[in-house]
């Protein structure tokens, strides 16, 4: 989550970054946020003032180090003062706004997030005009003509193939006075996007319940609410709103915590969304492209939305039987648990409720008792041994960090004895924190003129904290989600890419969730489990019989889960390929059309969960890659099924060969040579119980 996003021409001489960093670093003696070389980011000491002047400084260094790039007399650029340069000043920027996002999504100081807001919106547009700046595109283009140029051969000959595509892609067939509209457009795009995060983000909302509404509800989650006299405050971040909708007996207040889930920031965010889609549209169009998901699938391993519906309808025809098979096993459930065999329909509000029941009485299966063997520092320790075992790394807990809030923790990564990263971990939810569970790369590896730059990622999360007199116990469900943001980190850690533009995730947006998706196998396998589930009073390991009622329920839901996720993909696609944002027709027929065809569950009207899909920003015709990328994944994992899936042979060969990597080759071209064939749909068909 870096700001990749906003400055496309991939990115930014072994001459300048001397004269970057050395900007930088003059700065670093004061500022926190722009630390020397290798050297941590001290959180802890961040001010306003210090977010301020790290915007400001960089945009001015950047600007120095342009001139510099423009300056190259004719017939004397080179790989290093061209190409290597712009990567550069990428970099500088994304390490600089890689910081100030984690203060705007994690910091508690209110005045910090909002001035890291407005700084991530200075460097948003500073970022756009960059995309549009025709001296450095001029520049280029002219090093592109040059005899070194046409010798390049991989990483170098693909980054300068893919950054002047980029620069075209962002306007430069364009006339100057077009490109000018383009750049209006852009900022106004980016001001919505972080204004529609920020309002979901802002959104507070909370149900007021009865002792008697929170019948069926664990004790710990009792003792964690706070109350308003004799009310309990339910609230709508993730934990809370899951365990809610698991256990409450009242079917009344699922249905009203439902409907207040899926209207997050609708108020202001239903008018956010339109505008931003006729945005989008008024940029694809001047870009010469028919939609918005033409312009943003043609740099993907898509490269057009008809390759993106064909997939999405193969799904749908695919998921459409076991979804109603899931259907039929939970109206059986709520048949029984009503006492009534005339029941026809199940709501949306009830299937997390019936599953869980279903999961006790057919499958024996208790969530609650799962969680006993899932305690928080003993999924970490599995985590951490797996991940060091098969891509041979060591990790070290940082002592007394300099961190945004008393929860975060920081490791350091070793490989062979040498540090190669540094990653940070905030686990629990609280207040102003981002809602759901990300890594976002802070800074990226990169080769330097005075070593390796070292990558660093963060995880934010919000599992469940532990509560008076219980240490925090995750879900399931949120031991995978831990592998799976885990993966990203991995991915950002081991790259060894030259460029910090092909760096660890840089690559196409419908194969970056591979990477992650691979790693949730690990989450099920009984070999990796068994060395970290332990029950937290007895230290018991997780039983076989339990875990293998675990893998018997594994697919127990699965058809309703994937046509969820194809509704999601199918959405994002529609909103901006086959919808007219100046039309009659609203976002939320839209959705309502979607939810009935795709879903065995009728849409509830007076619901508006597109107002808080935060993906229709960040992945904008793209959501869609979480499916297509999950097919490359369950491939790839495929060949430690054979091999052992704590191989460590083959772990050290994905490692190299797939992570480390990043953006330097296509990435179909990288799988193929991983699995040693073409890749197939099978083992994906499969994993879903197909």
């Amino acid at each position: 989550m870096s700001f990749h996003t906003c400055f496309t021409p991939s990115r930014a001489g072994l001459t300048l970054l001397v004269g970057l960093s050395a900007l930088l670093s003059a700065a670093a003696g004061s500022n926190p946020l722009t630390p020397a070389f290798n050297q941590p980011i001290a959180f802890a000491k961040v001010t306003k003032a210090d977010v301020q002047q790290a915007t400001a400084t960089v945009i001015t260094g950047t600007k120095s180090s342009l001139t510099a790039i423009y300056n190259v007399a004719a017939g004397k650029r080179t790989f290093a003062n061209t190409m290597v340069a712009l990567d550069n000043l990428g970099d500088a920027i994304d390490r600089v706004a890689g910081p100030i996002s984690i203060l705007f999504n994690a910091s508690p100081d209110s005045t910090i997030r909002n001035q890291s807001q407005k700084s991530l919106a200075q460097i948003s547009k500073y970022g756009n005009e960059l995309a549009l700046d025709e001296k450095l595109y001029r520049a280029v283009k002219d090093y592109s003509k040059t005899k070194e140029a046409q010798a390049l051969t991989g990483p170098r000959r693909k980054f300068l193939t893919e950054t002047i595509e980029d620069y075209e892609r962002n306007g430069f067939a364009l006339t100057p006075d077009k490109r000018q509209q383009l750049q209006t457009l852009n900022n106004k795009i980016g001001d919505l996007t972080i204004a529609f995060g920020a309002n979901i983000a802002r959104d507070q909302s909370f149900l007021l319940v009865s002792e008697a509404d929170l019948k069926g509800l664990p004790e710990d989650f009792k003792k964690s609410r706070t109350k308003a006299g004799d009310a309990y405050r339910i609230t709508l971040d993730g934990p809370t709103y899951g365990t809610f909708m698991k256990y409450a007996e009242s079917e009344a207040m699922r249905k009203q915590l439902y409907v207040l889930y899926n209207n997050r920031a609708a108020d202001s965010n239903l008018d956010v969304l339109k505008q931003i889609l006729i945005e989008r549209q008024k940029k694809a169009q001047l870009l010469g492209y028919k939609t918005y998901a033409a312009y943003q699938t043609s740099s993907r391993m898509a490269r057009n939305p008809e390759t993106v519906w064909a997939f999405e309808n193969k799904l749908v025809d695919r998921v459409k039987q076991k979804s109603r098979q899931d259907l039929e096993e939970l109206l059986v459930v709520k048949r029984a648990y009503l006492k009534d065999p005339n029941v026809k329909l199940l709501a949306p509000w009830e299937t997390s409720f019936y599953s869980n029941i279903l999961m006790k009485d057919k499958y024996q299966l208790d969530a609650e008792k799962v969680k006993e063997y899932f305690e928080v520092n003993h999924v970490i320790d599995g985590l951490f041994q797996t991940t060091q075992q098969l891509f041979g790394l060591k990790f070290n807990e940082v002592q007394d960090p300099s961190v945004w809030h008393k929860e975060a923790r920081m490791f350091e990564v070793q490989r062979e004895g040498k540090l190669i990263g540094r990653f940070y971990l905030d686990l629990f939810p609280r207040d102003n924190k981002y809602t759901h569970a990300a890594c976002f790369g802070v800074e990226s590896g990169k080769a330097t003129p005075k070593g390796y730059q070292l990558p660093t990622a963060v995880l934010l999360c919000n599992f469940n904290a532990p509560t008076p007199g219980k240490p925090a116990l995750m879900s399931h469900g949120q031991v995978v989600t831990f592998f799976h943001e885990f993966g990203h980190v991995m991915h950002n850690l081991v790259t060894t890419a030259e460029l910090s533009g092909q760096s660890g995730t840089s690559v196409k947006r419908d194969f970056v969730e591979a990477p992650s998706q691979i790693l949730e196998n690990w989450a099920w396998n009984y070999e990796a489990l068994k060395t970290f589930a332990r029950h937290y009073q007895t230290a018991e390991v997780l039983p076989k019989d339990l875990y293998d009622k675990m893998w018997a329920a594994r697919n127990v839901g699965s058809g309703l889960a994937a046509s969820q996720q194809i509704l999601y993909g199918t959405l994002d696609m529609t909103l901006h390929d086959k919808f007219d944002p100046n039309g009659p027709e609203t976002t939320t027929e839209v959705l309502k059309k979607l939810q009935n065809q795709i879903t065995p569950f009728a849409y509830l009207d007076g619901t508006n969960m597109q107002a808080s899909f935060g993906h229709l920003t960040g992945y904008g015709a793209g959501y869609y890659g979480y499916m297509w990328s999950k097919v490359y994944a369950e491939d790839m994992f495929s060949v430690f099924e054979k091999n052992g899936v704590m191989d460590q042979k083959t772990g050290l060969r994905y490692r190299d060969m797939i992570l480390a990597k990043g953006g330097t080759d296509d990435e179909y071209q990288l799988v193929k040579a991983f699995l040693g064939r073409e890749p197939n749909q099978e083992a994906f068909f499969k994993s879903l119980g197909l």
